[in-house]
């Protein structure tokens, strides 16, 4: 039996767990869109451009642990899916992105030229560097093969995208109906004597800490993380990715580290004498730029199924390669697991470092809105929110410092690639992904970027509470400028600008208002949440010279941190 190429991946794909392909028409994917909408177990999701596409398949596919599928015709939309894979890429989201491109006749193949077909872009060379794989299909026969090939490759090891390029010619074309594919993942244990090694560290330690990153939840592996935790009484940090491994309230869970770390969590880095390292990078926003200072003379217990980010920066960390799931459940399986002794005065000692610096205090005497206090009162009115889905920049850190997130809400952010435009997309994909309510932060410049997706928030009825922290300037660098170019506030304060967010949401017929006042945002948490099931949009002012404190002094060891302390050097990222 014969069957249509694009058909059969319909069929794939439906068969793969797969429910939502977010895609912007084009011409060179008309057989897909066709064929997935006769098959009917997949709802297209159309948006109004490729990079929000992108951005919903990698939420997607971090909270289902299913890639998450995109589409985009040949040239501008495969160009435009870029920055999206990247995002995926970095941050370990397992995505699988299908670009059209031109007839394999109309290829350019060998002549010096630029382009033959109309569209005709080599998307394949373009998107190899960060991703897992790509390649295009020279032939309709390869097709199953490579679709199987490049789920199991998002999934196996470190998650992430993979992209198949399919010439329409191919996708038309007809080949024999395939047999079933398996599409096997494999998990990696650890050796049983890193395992010992650990426990055994642990055992000697004082003041042992856990630090938890990325890693963890996509391995799936947030529950046998929370019961190792308490298995051991050891304490938990956690990196920018990892802010959702333990909810608010968990007596173990202590609190954000690195560059905009909470001070009590950076603090409780300086004074731990063993760490073990949980599916996180040691990049340079978790540890600083001091590597020595931070490594010390402690032990450190690395664990990442991607050997080589191991020892990469921190070096003489002990190696674990391993799913951070399989360690867990390792450990828990150990019978010296429960036997580490009585931590108590090391959980009562980082407390009592939590109590002397509260992170509603960091910005002393603010004027108006205090965003640490504002993430906290957002949390309390948001009960029923799925997940928050957070964008790129102050009002990012400020969520991460202060947000109190049940044991069932998801944070989802752009963490490598620190993408501005992350969240409404995502925000669509993770709404669509978890069928509930989705709380959305972003800033006033952040917005901007992918506005244009309020009206698929509007066609599709999302549930998107949409808050937007506006300070007036991209307030980030402007910190940054206040730090090393004399308060030049050049482009980020000085020539923007930004529209009244409730009217243009209006625009789109979403409910809106607005809070400048401290005394106005319960009133406007109220109006968020008045009827969970339709989008709401609430902007909320802020001071243009509000900071994102603490802030880790660049140069300078992890526990010191502005504006107590000042930097040593202008940082490099």
């Amino acid at each position: 039996m014969q069957v249509k190429v694009s058909d059969w991946i319909a069929t794939f794909l439906a068969d793969q767990g797969v429910t939502h392909v977010y895609e912007l028409v084009g011409g060179m994917i008309t057989h897909m869109i066709d064929s997935i909408h006769r098959d009917g177990r997949m709802e297209l999701v159309s948006v109004r451009h490729e990079q929000a596409a992108a951005f919903a398949a990698d939420a997607t596919g971090r909270c289902t642990g299913i890639p998450g599928v995109a589409m985009a015709t040949s040239g501008p939309g495969a160009t435009n899916l870029l920055t999206g894979i990247g995002n995926a890429h970095f941050d370990s989201s397992p995505a699988v992105f299908l670009t059209g491109q031109v007839n394999r006749h109309e290829r350019k193949g060998e002549r010096d030229i630029r382009q033959l077909g109309f569209q005709e872009t080599d998307i394949v060379v373009m998107a190899k560097p960060i991703t897992k794989g790509a390649v295009r299909a020279e032939s309709a026969e390869e097709v199953p093969g490579l679709l199987a090939w490049a789920f199991e490759l998002a999934l196996e090891g470190r998650p992430g995208p993979v992209v198949v390029d399919l010439p329409m010619d191919v996708q038309g074309a007809r080949i024999d109906l395939p047999t079933a594919l398996d599409v096997p993942v494999q998990r990696l244990s650890p050796a049983p004597e890193t395992v010992e090694a650990v426990l055994d560290d642990l055992g000697a330690a004082q003041r042992p800490l856990l630090l938890v990153g990325a890693g963890v939840q996509a391995a799936g592996a947030a529950a046998s993380v929370r019961a190792l935790a308490h298995r051991l009484g050891v304490p938990v940090v956690h990196s920018l990715l990892g802010v959702d491994v333990l909810p608010a309230g968990d007596p173990l869970r202590v609190g954000l580290i690195g560059s905009y770390g909470n001070r009590w969590a950076n603090m409780a880095v300086g004074r731990a004498d063993a760490l073990v390292v949980l599916g996180a990078r040691l990049d340079i926003r978790q540890t600083g730029a001091d590597v020595e200072a931070f490594r010390g003379d402690r032990s450190i217990h690395h664990v990442d199924v991607h050997a080589p980010e191991i020892n990469n920066r921190v070096v003489g960390c002990h190696p674990v390669v391993a799913d951070v799931g399989r360690f867990a459940d390792a450990v828990l399986a150990h019978e010296r697991a429960g036997a580490l002794g009585d931590l108590s005065a090391w959980v009562d000692e980082v407390a009592e470092l939590r109590r002397r610096w509260p992170d509603t205090e960091e910005l002393g005497d603010i004027q108006g809105v205090n965003p640490n206090v504002l993430m906290h009162r957002l949390s309390a009115a948001s009960a029923a929110a799925a997940a928050y889905v957070v964008d790129v920049g102050q009002h990012q850190q400020w969520a991460a410092q202060s947000l109190d997130l049940t044991d069932r809400q998801r944070f989802l952010t752009s963490g490598g690639m620190g993408a501005m435009g992350f969240a409404l997309p995502a925000a669509i994909g993770a709404a669509k992904a978890l069928d509930a309510p989705i709380v959305l932060i972003a800033g006033d410049g952040c917005f901007q970027l992918n506005i244009q997706e309020l009206q698929t928030v509007v066609h599709h009825r999302l549930p998107l509470k949409m808050v937007v922290v506006d300070n007036g300037c991209h307030g980030m660098v402007r910190q940054f400028q206040e730090s090393y170019f004399s308060e030049r506030y050049a482009s980020t304060w000085w020539g923007y600008s930004a529209p009244d967010f409730a009217a243009v949401a209006a625009g789109y017929g979403i409910e809106s208002s607005s809070a400048d006042d401290p005394r106005e945002i319960e009133e406007g948490l109220a109006r968020l949440w008045a009827d969970p099931s339709r989008p709401y949009l609430l902007q909320v002012r802020v001071d243009s010279m509000a900071n994102a404190y603490p802030k880790l002094a660049f140069g300078r060891p992890i526990t010191e941190m502005e504006p107590l302390a000042q930097p040593v050097a202008m940082e490099g990222t």
